[in-house]
């Protein structure tokens, strides 16, 4: 397998396996014009098996995203082909549009314009509630 170094953007590492189609599909790499590389079921000492995701291009990356899928992932910025900052990501105290209640009576299902917000009600678990009607997100 030959998958090009990447130039400026970056490196979605220890993905748990499995979860790195998720990832892309929830943060629109699917409608990038650059190359977006998902490697998956990877040997990996850590994980014994991950994902990693290669994303050729200088993007707005939503943090919060992939802290929701995954807490733990790491994710290396490269400039120059050269890695330059690496970062670890934990789970966000908010959500925000990223997933939808599935609640037929919360507000959200009736009220269009109203945002989806889910908050984190417990770290270890990494669960979420729904901010309006405390449902738990799936």
């Amino acid at each position: 397998m030959n998958i090009d170094s990447i130039t400026n953007g970056f490196v979605i590492d220890h993905i748990t396996a499995g979860r790195g189609m998720r990832i892309y599909e929830l943060l629109g790499l699917d409608s990038l014009d650059c190359s977006v590389a998902i490697i998956k079921n990877v040997a990996s000492k850590k994980l014994g098996k991950k994902d990693i995701i290669k994303i050729d291009a200088d993007i707005e990356m939503d943090f919060d995203v992939i802290g929701y899928i995954d807490p733990g992932i790491t994710i290396n910025i490269i400039r120059d082909c050269k890695r330059v900052e690496k970062l670890t990501v934990n789970p966000p105290e908010k959500l925000i549009n990223v997933i939808k209640c599935k609640n037929p009576r919360c507000i959200t299902s009736t009220e269009q314009e109203i945002n989806h917000i889910f908050k984190l009600t417990n770290k270890e678990k990494v669960e979420y509630r729904c901010l309006y009607c405390e449902t738990k997100a799936q």
